[in-house]
């Protein structure tokens, strides 16, 4: 994994290909989705850090994990307000607000206005972008 914002983003198409899994190139590089209930992390609500599959970057804290019943790993916030950039998504006819890794661009998912307190909001990402670091490792 990277530890360099310039060496991720300079990655040729080639190399994220190398780097990541079939399934984490479609998700992340290509703005694909899993299909809800596949994915890994949506019921794991062990204790950690979620941190970008593409990166290495931290994302999200497990005591931020909440069950949506959507199918998706679930979030109220990012572990830094810098950690994600948010960017209008306009396909499939709706207007959604897409969510993407700060350090190398990749695609996590979409965050909502229906989460739980404390932010109202629900960071609905893609199990594959991520990965899971337990407490105390």
């Amino acid at each position: 994994m990277s530890d360099s914002k310039t060496e991720t983003a300079a990655l040729s198409d080639a190399e994220w290909r190398e780097r990541l899994t079939p399934e984490q190139y479609r998700i992340l590089r290509e703005h694909g989705t899993e299909r809800a209930f596949t994915g890994p992390y949506w019921d794991n609500f062990e204790r950690g850090l979620y941190r970008c599959a593409g990166c290495n970057e931290p994302l999200f804290y497990s005591d931020t994990k909440f069950d949506a019943g959507c199918g998706w790993p679930s979030y109220f916030e990012p572990v830094s307000p810098g950690a994600v950039t948010e960017h209008r998504d306009v396909s499939f006819g709706m207007v959604r607000t897409e969510i993407r890794c700060a350090h190398c661009g990749g695609h996590l998912g979409h965050v909502f206005p229906d989460g739980p307190r404390p932010t109202g909001l629900r960071y609905c990402i893609n199990g594959h972008s991520m990965v899971f670091e337990p407490e105390g490792r």
